[in-house]
């Protein structure tokens, strides 16, 4: 017959280092949770504004020129399937060119390059966002 003593049954509280550390994982959690109630409340809920921007460093490989750009959505919403078309004309559209961004948060960047076989700086370069959709 083994019975359990009452001091070990009495001694199971806690000793002052879980005591800490329940304290601290307590602590983690609720800021976590403040900051996504803050978010949810006081979040930016502007729809997308992107613009797009061209870098002048064009560079030249194998008869290719290469345009870098960047995509910004300034507003707070997402946006998807982002639609960036790129055109060269001289007086008359000599290339064009389509990019597809998957997905564009509020606030983020992303970059990509227009490839065309003649140099830009030959006409008039027009780089849009033509579409996008909300999610």
């Amino acid at each position: 017959m083994n019975k359990e003593s009452p001091k070990k049954s009495q001694s199971s509280s806690r000793s002052p280092a879980e005591w800490v550390s329940f304290s601290i994982a307590s602590l983690i959690l609720a800021i976590l949770f403040g900051l996504v109630a803050y978010r949810w409340f006081n979040g930016d809920d502007t729809p997308p504004i992107l613009s797009v921007t061209i870098d002048p460093n064009i560079r030249q490989v194998n008869g290719q020129f290469y345009v870098p750009f960047t995509i910004t959505n300034k507003g707070g919403r997402t946006a998807e399937s982002i639609q960036v078309i790129a055109e060269l004309t001289d007086g008359d559209l000599k290339e064009s060119g389509e990019q597809q961004v998957d997905f564009l948060s509020g606030g983020e960047v992303q970059e990509g390059a227009f490839v065309f076989s003649h140099h830009p700086k030959e006409g008039k370069l027009i780089v849009r966002v033509a579409s996008y959709k909300l999610p």
